[in-house]
């Protein structure tokens, strides 16, 4: 029987995503009366839920920083990744 393989999301697309995430938490968090300000955040956060492949905002946060940290180190030398980003 074959080996099942999972599609795993470029880790551009990743990084972008999870920093579109967090710019759209903080517009949110600045105006908390905006709803178009939480509709956005909600939609990236979706967005990155769907992606990864997770039900919870948190966990789908998490699950990208892990993608992105196994794509750092699997990228050959001289490829460019995503950067590293603390919280």
């Amino acid at each position: 029987m074959p080996e099942h393989t999972m599609l795993s999301p470029h880790w551009y697309v990743v990084h972008e995503l999870l920093s579109l995430l967090r710019s759209r938490e903080r517009r949110a968090a600045r105006s908390p009366l905006d709803s178009g300000a939480r509709q956005a955040r909600d939609d990236a956060a979706y967005t990155l839920c769907v992606l990864m492949g997770e039900r919870s905002v948190a966990a789908a946060v998490e699950a990208a920083e892990r993608h992105l940290a196994r794509c750092r180190r699997a990228a050959p030398p001289g490829v460019a990744t995503a950067p590293h980003r603390t919280r």
